[in-house]
């Protein structure tokens, strides 16, 4: 599936590929319905019917991820409410071996998230993912999400890459699309980013069950 002679760099997603997506989808679907109802005095039924329509709303653009947008929006302390489940925050099978074997191999692992930097702290917290990774990057340094064609020429202006030889590891495949339009050389989508969830689509991407499949040799 690839090969590793070819591949200098590798851009890692954090949420839905190093980390289970369970946490943010129970966080957004139900706990902070959950929260904003109680603050409202609505059913929890109502609460949905009007968040997630506006969550959907957002979606693809640098709100969407902003833990601070989403605060004042809902008038809710994001980032405490994250705190509040911040025990479903759970790293895949195989990534930390597969994180170790990167820096063995000599390649460079870089987190490319479009998570705001107070969900990032939480998540590094919570995993020992920090230590094993060479570079952090979120979107909101560049003000763009990944899936804006764009942001990969502005990663560019911070962090110096060869395109033909990364790879990208994402489950948003609109991101892998704009990286692919970018001239990123190898992408990955990946099966199941939430482990409760089943199998997801992923186009015509290359995508992987579970990184103990392309453990570099």
């Amino acid at each position: 599936m690839l090969d590793w002679n070819n591949i200098d760099t590798v851009f890692l997603d954090m949420d839905g590929t190093l980390l289970d997506l369970h946490f943010d989808n129970h966080f957004w679907l139900h706990h902070v319905p959950q929260r904003y109802a109680e603050k409202q005095g609505l059913s929890l039924a109502d609460a949905k019917a009007k968040l997630l329509p506006l969550f959907k709303s957002m979606e693809g653009t640098i709100d969407w991820y902003c833990v601070d947008y989403w605060s004042k929006a809902l008038d809710l302390d994001i980032a405490l409410l994250k705190e509040e489940v911040q025990h479903l925050i759970q790293v895949h099978p195989f990534v930390l071996d597969f994180l170790k074997q990167l820096a063995q191999a000599g390649k460079q692992r870089v987190l490319v998230t479009n998570a705001h930097q107070k969900s990032l702290v939480l998540k590094m917290k919570n995993t020992p993912l920090s230590g094993l990774l060479d570079t952090i990057i979120s979107a909101h340094q560049l003000g763009l999400p990944k899936e804006q064609a764009d942001f990969w020429q502005k990663l560019s202006h911070i962090y110096d890459y060869k395109p033909q030889r990364t790879l990208l590891i994402d489950d948003n495949l609109h991101a892998l699309q704009s990286a692919k339009d970018h001239g990123i050389g190898h992408l990955l989508a990946i099966y199941q980013p939430d482990s409760q969830t089943g199998i997801k689509e992923v186009g015509s991407f290359q995508a992987i069950h579970s990184f103990k499949e392309i453990m570099p040799t």
